[in-house]
């Protein structure tokens, strides 16, 4: 589960006054956030832009970000862990709706009888890489496995994420306001 891997170590840069470069920081991400229902689940906000092109000193407000949305014009960079999923349907679906319901309720969500629980569409162009464990992408029409080193590029499409091993999988995601 996820106690298994590491927290998510972010580091920052900046320039000072005379424009030399430094680390302005170098700790643990701290917009963390899990769901009591779904034990493994970890969803760890680490930056976000609020326009484009992006202000490079804009100060940080990842701490204020609700939902799975980035800002209008703006960008979000989230890690995700996902525990392996529950082999009863019915507890599947119960872990997922209740992370849904608590978490991304901005996303829109396919109820259709059949489909995976967690199938949404955003309107973002998203670069998925998995950073550890394996993980299928799930489409309407075909799904594929993912391994560590793997990316994916979504592109608005309706979609869904299923951990079928017995390790938790990592993902690094960054969304990207889009239009369509």
């Amino acid at each position: 589960m996820s106690a298994n891997l590491p927290s998510i170590r972010r580091i920052v840069t900046a320039a000072d006054a005379g424009g030399e470069s430094f680390i302005a920081e170098d700790a643990a991400a701290i917009a963390v956030r899990t769901v009591a229902e779904r034990p493994g689940y970890r969803s760890v906000n680490v930056w976000r832009t609020e326009e484009s092109p992006a202000k490079i000193n804009s100060p940080d407000s990842i701490e204020s970000h609700k939902g799975i949305l980035p800002p209008k014009q703006g960008t979000i960079l989230r890690v995700i862990d996902f525990p392996p999923e529950p082999k009863d349907p019915a507890e599947r679906q119960r872990r997922i709706q209740a992370t849904v319901a608590g978490m991304f309720s901005d996303a829109t969500h396919d109820k259709r009888e059949g489909a995976h629980p967690g199938m949404h569409r955003t309107d973002t162009v998203d670069y998925a890489l998995i950073l550890e464990g394996e993980i299928w992408a799930v489409m309407d029409k075909q799904e594929t496995l993912m391994r560590a080193g793997d990316v994916l590029i979504q592109r608005g499409t309706n979609h869904a994420w299923a951990n079928r091993s017995d390790r938790t999988a990592r993902i690094a995601f960054v969304l990207m306001d889009g239009r369509r």
